[in-house]
Parts: C-alpha cells; structure tokens; sequence
C-alpha cells in the first residue's frame, strides 16, 4: 500500500485544501460523531476543526439516528476547512438521485468539502423501513457497486441542479467485503475499514477481523487507494496491558492481534503515538476515523506531529 499516492484532488477552494492520500509527514485523524443539541453540535464542529481533525462524519442509519446531510450542513455553516461527509451511507435505502442531491447540495453549502461516502448496508431493519427485503451477500454488493456507480455520475454531471463545487467529490467506500474492496480499490478514493466482518444474528453487531493476517489481507486488496481505520476503542491509560486483556476477554480476540490492530488504542499518549508508527510500517495506514471518546487523545497525539 502506497500512501502517498495522490488519486483525487479536491476542488474546494477553502482554505489548505489537500488531496486524499497526498505525501504528509503527520498521521491524520477523522472525527465520527452524532449531534445532540443544537450548541454541542456547533461547538463539537468548531473544536474538530481547531484541533485539526481532517474530516468530520455523521453515521447513516435511517430511523436511528440523525439525518447525517442536515446535521453535516449545519456543521458546514461554522467552519471553514474541515471535510464532511456520511461514514456511510447505505445503498440499499438510499435512492441514487437522492443521495446525489444531498452531496451535492452538501458541497455547495460548505464550499466544495463534501466527501460521498457509501457502503452495502448491513442492517435488515433499514431494508424493511423501505418497503424492500434485504438481498444476501451478493445481491448487497452488485446493488452497492451500482448505486455508488450512479450517484457519482450524476455529481459529475448528471444532476441540473445543484451542481457540486468540486469538480470531483471523492468518494469514500466503507465495508469489508472482499469484491468491494476490489472494486473500491480501482474506483474509490479512500477506503474505510472498520475491521468488521459478517453481520451476527442481531441483524446489527458484526464479527471482528482484528486478525494481523486478516488486516493484511484487506490491506493488500486495497493497493495503492488509501485506506483509513476506524478505531473501535480508544483509551488512554498508564495500564495498556490490563485493557487490552479485558478487550480481548470481551471480543474474545487474541490479545496480541488487539496489541497490533488498527481498530483499538490503549496506552499513554507517547505510547499510542509509537503505536500508529508501527501501523504505517506494517500497513501504511495513516488515517485513522475516532468516535467522540478519543477527541482530547487525538489533541495530544496531533501535538507530537
């Protein structure tokens, strides 16, 4: 995997705008979150950007929590820099014309920062809302690759109205199927791995694949596309060893493939930095998606950069 290969320029006119992979001397960080309340929702915005997060994302699961566009727009309308877009949205409920509009519509309020993120959608309650039954494996990943194939015709040109600032919204691909990893490798911008395999009974939670040999794996279908973990825990503690035993215990995964993955972080902040080093070593991974819980970890990390 090559990092620093530069396979999407942005379009946005706004500031140090930067290309999705470019060669940088610093890890880079993505904020997940959710809105609450209207002022901790700004506030929230505000601070990822001065702290320096690259991209703040807002989950897709319709009728479970927020709508990701009107809360991402709102977010637009108070910062300037900082990247938006859906960690992501799920192509089996989300019409193609409609989901363009929305990006669209995103990166012009925001000044061409809009970023279309898309994935399979694995959950069976979001299909039935609709009206639809949801296929198996196969039939997800063709009516994926067709959605996200269609949406962004339309953002290059497909849609009257309106039209997207950027010359190209980069797509974002997040799942850990092998074929769309495939195709995501040779079409995607950026791909979001989660370490996140077949969905359980629940209809909602997922096996891991926090297996070194497994992170390989992904990593290496993914080539020369940058790829950008999603951290599923993140602590800082002077007690690294007993968190990651009790993470292990929890998921029952093997300790050392915890100690090693790119999906959980425990440890003193110098710890966690050496941490990050040994990932873009191993896997030239150096984006990394957080969720709420690691925001004043990622201030300190940024310091170190």
């Amino acid at each position: 995997m090559h990092p620093g290969s530069v396979v999407c320029s942005w379009q946005n006119g706004v500031g140090p705008a930067t290309a999705i992979g470019e060669d940088r001397s610093m890890v880079t960080f993505s904020l997940q979150a959710l809105p609450t309340t209207a002022t901790e929702w700004l506030d929230l915005a505000r601070r990822a950007e001065e702290i320096g997060f690259e991209s703040f994302y807002v989950a897709d699961h319709p009728g479970k929590c927020a709508s990701p566009f009107v809360a991402l727009a709102a977010a637009a309308a108070v910062t300037d820099r900082i990247r938006l877009g859906s960690y992501v949205s799920n192509a089996g409920v989300r019409e193609p014309v409609l989901l363009a509009s929305d990006v669209a519509t995103l990166d012009v309020v925001s000044g061409g920062r809009a970023v279309l993120g898309i994935g399979a959608g694995h959950t069976p309650a979001e299909w039935e809302a609709v009206g639809r039954t949801r296929p198996g494996v196969r039939g997800r990943v063709d009516h994926c690759i067709e959605v996200a194939e269609r949406t962004r015709a339309l953002l290059q040109g497909g849609l009257e109205a309106p039209r997207p600032v950027q010359e190209r919204v980069p797509l974002l691909f997040g799942g850990g199927n092998t074929r769309l990893l495939r195709w995501a490798a040779a079409n995607a911008d950026l791909i979001g791995l989660s370490g996140l395999g077949r969905t359980l009974e629940d209809g909602h939670m997922h096996e891991t694949r926090w297996g070194r040999d497994q992170v390989d794996a992904q990593v290496e279908i993914c080539g020369d596309t940058p790829a950008e973990a999603l951290v599923q825990r993140f602590e800082v503690t002077d007690d690294a060893g007993a968190t990651y035993a009790e993470w292990a215990k929890e998921w029952d995964e093997d300790e050392a493939d915890l100690v090693a993955a790119p999906y959980a972080f425990a440890g003193t902040i110098d710890e966690i930095v050496a941490k990050l080093g040994e990932i873009e070593r191993r896997w030239g991974i150096t984006r990394f998606a957080v969720r709420t819980m690691a925001i004043d970890g990622v201030a300190e990390i940024l310091k170190r950069y």
